[in-house]
């Protein structure tokens, strides 16, 4: 009998229940993660979009930021949005530092406020094609140190150059769209088979489960 991986998901505010999902529906045993000891015996960990100086200050004020610390500098993590900004080595306007665990730089709220959130075409070589992200309040990856692969790309739009918009260094990921907001399973997918190594039930060559819905895109968001 296969053993269900176990994959937590910060639970302390943002966009959690939406990963849960995803992550469930790829046959994946999803923990919310709100105490240190909900850490313990997780195979890997999503860190959701959501307001990062919030997660960051309830982080300190529960004594979870530590733990959190210790796991993602040993286990296999994915921050998307706001988890990218808490991931990374550096981003302004923080009210503590972020983990630093993945060398890249991060400018929070890049692409300007919530009336400007917005849907796009992504490049994504990983998961050989193109992808469709939802962007609310989105972060924009600015410097990338040794080590960090480029997985995702946000081609030009107007005036604007292209941007990097995922990452990967090694067992952590930082995207900065919402993979949680379709019904597009292959980031998580990817994730959990290709970065953490673990074992899932076969889906469709594209990652899909059809009993999946578009999910509504939240009304209120901030990196």
């Amino acid at each position: 009998m296969s053993v269900v991986p176990r994959v937590g998901v910060l639970s302390l505010q943002g966009d959690f229940a939406c990963h849960r999902s995803s992550l469930e529906a790829l046959g994946v045993e999803a923990v919310r993660v709100v105490r240190r000891d909900h850490l313990d015996a997780l195979d890997a960990l999503v860190m959701p979009g959501g307001e990062s100086t919030t997660m960051l200050r309830l982080m300190e004020a529960n004594g979870l930021k530590e733990p959190l610390a210790a796991f993602v500098r040993a286990r296999p993590v994915m921050g998307t949005c706001a988890g990218v900004i808490l991931l990374g080595r550096d981003a302004e306007r923080l009210p503590f530092a972020p983990l630093g665990v993945l060398d890249v730089s991060v400018e929070r709220n890049a692409y300007g406020r919530q009336i400007d959130s917005f849907s796009s075409r992504l490049e994504s070589a990983v998961l050989g094609g193109d992808y469709h992200g939802v962007f609310i309040r989105a972060p924009r990856i600015r410097r990338v140190g040794d080590g960090v692969q480029v997985v995702a790309t946000l081609p030009a739009r107007g005036r604007e150059a292209p941007s990097i918009v995922g990452v990967r260094q090694g067992r952590i990921v930082g995207l900065c769209f919402h993979p949680e907001l379709t019904s597009d399973l292959r980031f998580h997918r990817w994730f959990l088979s290709d970065v953490a190594g673990l074992a899932l039930p076969a889906v469709d060559a594209r990652g899909v489960l059809a009993s999946l819905a578009p999910r509504a895109v939240p009304q209120t968001e901030s990196s």
